[in-house]
């Protein structure tokens, strides 16, 4: 009995390593879990997809996107259609965090063409919100609020993030940070990668508070093991070099940028979000 437990393996265990060994620095185990899963239908698929999110952290790109449609290839190939949508709003929120709209815009049409599911459709929103596509978010999310008006997730975290979100549009960043109270006591315990600290850090950028906005930041900087290879986990750093610069402290604001420069010294270069990074950075020389 002891041999054949030893012998027990699951999908989920290779992720657990894979993401154990990505926070550990320790390219050679991400490497070895990788290559253990190629050609693993069920598993093949999902390491390529973490495989992408892995290679987008430290901003390579392009190299993450041919990864990206791998996964959402192998998905398909095995007739998994929700876990292709889910892989292709992965791709939309990545291409919305780095400043690339049209990108943002073609994968959330891809993703909603595959599932109009809670989870895809939150993320397609809160993509096309972070694009700038203010009329097609709202649209999904007062939708997200008819279809589940009892479901706890939606309540207090989708609709909060998204309301916030649609608030900061109308520059109306005081009333964003009041939405998000309601996802406070949930966003740490949630698999959700802390996009609603992201977003009220956001917002007290935008209303001048840039104390606060330094404590979120700082926040998800903290909680590693939530984000692991989430964009925001990468751009936390340079959002808190915003918010100490706001702040009045440039010692903090300097180590921030160059936190974030480090982790993006080998980034494809034309990414717009690097860019406004690195004249910010310039400035505070």
């Amino acid at each position: 009995m002891q041999d054949w437990i030893r012998k027990l393996e699951f999908p989920d265990f290779s992720f657990l390593r894979y993401n154990i060994a990505f926070l550990k620095g320790d390219k050679a185990g991400m490497q070895r879990e990788a290559a253990q899963a190629r050609g693993k239908a069920g598993l093949q698929d999902w390491m390529s997809n973490s495989d992408a999110l892995v290679l987008a952290y430290s901003a390579h790109l392009e190299e993450a996107r041919k990864r990206s449609r791998q996964a959402t290839e192998f998905a398909q190939q095995e007739d998994h259609r929700e876990t292709a949508a889910l892989f292709e709003t992965q791709s939309t929120l990545r291409e919305a965090f780095f400043g690339n709209v049209d990108a943002a815009k073609q994968r959330a049409t891809a993703a909603l063409a595959l599932s109009k599911s809670r989870d895809v459709q939150y993320a397609v929103a809160f993509a096309l919100a972070t694009s700038g596509d203010y009329s097609r978010s709202q649209t999904l999310t007062d939708d997200l609020s008819k279809r589940f008006p009892e479901d706890t997730t939606v309540r207090f975290i989708y609709m909060p993030t998204l309301g916030a979100l649609l608030a900061l549009k109308h520059g109306e960043p005081v009333r964003a940070v009041e939405l998000l109270q309601t996802a406070m006591p949930y966003e740490v315990g949630y698999f959700g990668n802390l996009y609603p600290a992201y977003v009220r850090g956001e917002a007290y950028i935008a209303a001048r508070q840039g104390r606060e906005a330094a404590a979120d930041f700082q926040k998800i900087l903290d909680h590693r093991g939530s984000v692991l290879s989430d964009p925001i986990g990468a751009l936390a750093h340079l959002q808190l070099g915003r918010a100490y610069e706001m702040a009045g402290d440039p010692a903090k604001a300097k180590a921030a940028y160059k936190d974030f420069l480090g982790l993006w010294k080998d980034a494809d270069p034309d990414i717009p979000i690097l860019k406004q990074a690195r004249a910010e950075d310039a400035k505070l020389q």
